[in-house]
């Protein structure tokens, strides 16, 4: 089988969300025999600029491992806003587009988003190769831009909400992440047979417990502290400046320590608010290279997963299965009924409470601190459930045989005409 796969990251860019998941994907459909190709864009991510080595070029063509790779040309914007994030995605679009016109023969084009923007590149692909294509569905958009507010404007809102039903329309399978994504998708009229529901996963040999006293805590100070860590994107979604409110009201607890790990978009502020409040007990570090993570993992006592509030049922943070599989406990503030609510609820692997409630995370913190013999065991419990649920081999294989099945299929027509207006 031949697959084309469209990523708006991939190796070595560093981000922390869908980097790791699309990458483990191509390496074991490549592993299992199947030729993959990846249209990806110059890396940028990890310091919101193109990579020097990769300036002053339009495609480049790499490989990884065993998986193919095609990096074409991203306008990075200097400043961050929305005409900029648009320009971003658009330029991807075009140059990913005429990219995998070159690309080759292929049987499928497999899709993550976000952006949503993506899906039109693989609509574009799949109708000019004469070939299926399928949307993995990591968030639901424009959903949760509207509810941010990164997206105002009836027309403007109107105008990606005909987008988003026409990739859906017109993509062979949607890859849901999970059923509370699959219930927004049956209300919005998509067919339950066009949707497979596969959760993340995590690579339980390379996130696994590692001892708690080791070479990345002392190096950064986490060895005397019971240090509370967040790891993964800054940006608005998250609503990270619950962390500073319940770093503010443990301030004179100075045997707790809040650790930010990562990039994004609401660095810079957050930075600044940290050090606006006097917060001497939250540190910061950028973005670890992948290697570090397991470690980075086994130097905290409990993980973080915060979410906004109206967006958790949304939003299934990849954070949440590492965490699991690294044998720590999470405090996760998302919304009740959610994904993760009900995971951690059914597990017992960690605590949740409200979204951006300061004072409830405080007091989660200082539970879990107290109570040391609960939260290993919630550890442990999580440990236990990521390693028979979401182990990345068995899930990586539902992917494969839903795309081996499609292109089996010789029976059902390829993609159709376009039909979308945005009238």
């Amino acid at each position: 089988m031949r697959i084309l796969v469209i990523s708006l990251y991939y190796e070595p860019d560093r981000c922390q969300s869908n980097g790791p998941i699309i990458r483990a994907l191509c390496d074991d459909w490549a592993a299992a025999g199947h030729d993959v190709t990846v249209l990806t864009s110059f890396p940028h991510y990890s310091c919101d600029a193109v990579w020097p080595e990769y300036r002053g070029q339009l495609w480049q063509r790499d490989r990884v491992g065993n998986v193919n790779v095609i990096r074409s040309y991203i306008f990075v914007p200097r400043r961050r806003g929305a005409l900029g994030r648009i320009l971003n995605y658009l330029s991807f679009n075009l140059s990913s587009t005429l990219a995998g016109l070159f690309s080759g023969k292929h049987e499928v084009v497999f899709v993550m988003s976000p952006p949503l923007t993506i899906g039109l590149t693989a609509y574009v692909l799949g109708l000019l190769k004469r070939i299926p294509f399928c949307y993995n569905l990591q968030d639901i958009w424009p959903e949760v831009a509207v509810k941010l507010g990164m997206l105002r404007g009836r027309r403007l809102i109107a105008f990606f909400e005909r987008l988003e039903q026409f990739i859906y329309d017109k993509s062979r399978k949607i890859f849901a992440i999970s059923d509370e994504f699959k219930q927004n998708l049956l209300g919005k009229g998509v067919p339950a047979e066009k949707i497979e529901v596969i959760p993340n996963f995590v690579d339980t040999t390379f996130v696994r417990p590692l001892p708690r006293q080791n070479a990345f805590a002392e190096a950064h100070g986490l060895t005397d502290s019971f240090t509370v860590l967040y790891a993964g994107n800054i940006g608005l979604s998250q609503g990270l400046e619950v962390i500073l409110d319940a770093a503010e009201q443990l301030r004179a607890r100075r045997d707790i320590t809040f650790l930010i790990v990562g990039q994004g978009s609401s660095r810079d502020q957050l930075l600044a608010d940290a050090e606006r409040r006097g917060l001497a007990n939250v540190k910061f570090l950028p973005l670890q290279p992948e290697a570090d993570v397991p470690w980075l993992y086994a130097s905290c006592d409990v993980a973080l997963i915060p979410l906004r509030r109206g967006i958790t049922e949304n939003s299934v943070p990849c954070k949440t299965y590492s965490i699991m599989a690294s044998g720590k406990p999470y405090i996760a503030g998302v919304d009740e009924g959610s994904n993760v609510w009900k995971l951690t609820t059914q597990v017992d692997c960690g605590v949740c409470v409200s979204p951006e409630n300061g004072a409830a995370l405080a007091d989660a913190v200082l539970r879990l601190q107290t109570d040391a013999t609960a939260a290993q065991a919630m550890g442990r419990n999580g440990r236990a459930y990521v390693e028979r649920h979401f182990a990345r081999e068995a899930i990586t294989e539902r992917y494969r045989l839903v795309l081996e099945a499609l292109v089996n299929d010789r029976s059902v027509p390829m993609t159709g005409q376009a039909s979308w207006s945005s009238e």
